[in-house]
């Protein structure tokens, strides 16, 4: 490994790590945000999908435009916005400034996130590469995983802001290392900005948020809810039409007649949907129905964690004896088998109670992550990795924002605003192996998929010197 490669790797993943530990940190901060600014269940929920939300929307459109003007120039500038960002998120006075701002934040961390795995494709070949990619799938794993107890010493140590405040004493930082190291790289042919497609993904995808948010709230059968969801499917119909009709749209819709991209697509959204979007209500049963402080919270939640990262570190070199498709089902099946351990979790689990579960997800999310995004990114051509990272990131983190919501949903509707004590404690317990439940479901039925769909044939093979499209000539893609 030279040395640039060295300082491209570290770089992109201390910045990928920064961007993580904001979506899994202020889940042990939930109840300190709500007393210190009043916000409700439902500001809560916004105040993590809100974040997810806006890096899903922006991640397209930030991909072509990262192709288009430098990989390293929008990671700089996207590290810029999410610094100030966490300015914002540090001050806020009210639930509302802080939810805004965490969107702000999203939009920042959109405009870097998908330069990262691009910079990383564009400085690394051949096994190099798989092993880059694995390194940096540790970091997503360990990260989000490792949120909750970075963010728990720091919520005690200093309050909730002071998660925000860390994001400056690394993200300055790494915007210096950045422009130091990093290698420039673009595509004089990527297109331009699909501002239509934007504009209608990034509406489709609120309404239906939206609604699954407010369901509860308003009733699923208001007029309200039925409408967002009805507008929320329209839009997303209209989305497909307008990339259609575009010639030059932000999302190839042909790269999913490619049966292992669609496959991971598929395998990288519920990922992010059950095994995630569960890991935040496991938080906030462990604060606020077993009493645990935020700091004992990340502890009991480090192993997956730490299981995470160890086996991501070996999954590029596993893969390289066993056949892509087997790997990724085996692991997830194994975070199936980890889900449905935590479903019959009681009220007062104990630590060795939870470790078994947590310690088993953690081993399959260290198989899935890091190859579900090879497979992504390896059935597009090395000239157009800023798309193919964008896409990847893009499934992730609608799956975590779809997840929050619709089992957010879940847990609000058994706890009625007026349950309190023991009672909230046995119904919260109770929702909570409900959301465990469905997401062994969706995980095993995601293994099904990924049998099916993923074909290691797919992956593109060609050299970079023919990857290189011709004006008006479509995206490559591996042979379907």
């Amino acid at each position: 490994m030279t040395q640039r490669q060295r300082w491209t790797l570290r770089v992109v993943c201390v910045s990928t790590a920064l961007l993580l530990v904001n979506v899994a940190a202020p889940n042990v901060a939930l109840p300190d945000i709500a007393q210190d600014l009043g916000a409700s269940f439902t500001d809560l929920q916004w105040t993590l999908s809100g974040y997810a939300l806006a890096l899903a929307v922006f991640l397209l459109t930030a991909g072509t435009l990262a192709d288009r003007f430098g990989r390293k120039r929008l990671f700089v500038v996207g590290l810029l916005a999410f610094n100030v960002a966490s300015v914002l998120c540090a001050v806020a006075p009210s639930a509302t400034t802080l939810i805004a701002a965490r969107v702000l934040q999203g939009v920042g961390a959109a405009i870097m996130f998908p330069s990262s795995l691009a910079l990383l494709a564009e400085e690394f070949e051949g096994p190099a590469r798989r092993r880059a990619i694995g390194t940096w799938g540790a970091v997503i794993g360990l990260s989000f995983a490792a949120g909750p107890l970075l963010g728990g010493l720091l919520v005690e140590a200093a309050g909730w802001r002071a998660i925000f405040v860390l994001n400056l004493l690394l993200g300055i930082p790494a915007v210096w290392l950045a422009r130091l190291h990093l290698r420039e790289s673009s595509d004089p042919h990527a297109p331009d900005t699909d501002w239509p497609g934007l504009a209608v993904l990034s509406a489709g995808l609120f309404a239906i948020v939206f609604a699954v948010l407010r369901g509860n709230a308003l009733g699923w059968g208001s007029a309200t809810v039925v409408g967002c969801l009805v507008a929320g499917a329209l839009l997303l119909a209209l989305f497909v039409l307008v990339e259609h009709r575009t010639a030059r749209p932000m999302l190839d819709l042909g790269l999913f007649a490619n049966r292992t991209f669609t496959g991971a697509s598929i395998v990288i959204g519920v990922l992010g949907a059950a095994t995630f979007g569960a890991f935040v209500y496991l938080s906030l049963f462990l604060l606020e129905v077993q009493g645990r402080s935020p700091v004992e919270t990340g502890l009991v939640l480090a192993p997956l964690a730490v299981v995470s990262f160890v086996v991501s570190l070996v999954a590029g070199r596993f893969n390289e004896r066993v056949p892509l498709r087997a790997t990724l089902v085996a692991g997830l099946l194994v975070i199936a088998a980890g889900n449905g351990m935590l479903a019959g979790v009681e009220r007062d689990a104990s630590f060795l109670r939870l470790l078994p579960g947590l310690a088993v997800i953690g081993a399959g999310v260290g198989l899935v992550n890091p190859l579900a995004t090879f497979a992504h990114l390896g059935v597009m051509s090395p000239a157009h990795g800023g798309l193919a990272s964008a896409v990847n990131n893009t499934a992730r983190q609608i799956g975590l924002a779809i997840g929050i919501a619709a089992l957010g949903a879940l847990v609000e509707r058994s706890l009625p605003a007026t349950t309190r004590g023991d009672a909230y404690a046995l119904a919260f317990t109770d929702a909570l192996g409900d959301v465990y439940v469905i997401a062994a479901v969706a995980t095993l039925l995601t293994a099904a998929a990924a049998w099916m769909l993923i074909r290691t044939g797919d992956l593109w093979t060609a050299p970079v010197a023919r990857a290189e499209p011709r004006a008006g000539e479509a995206l490559p893609v591996a042979a379907s």
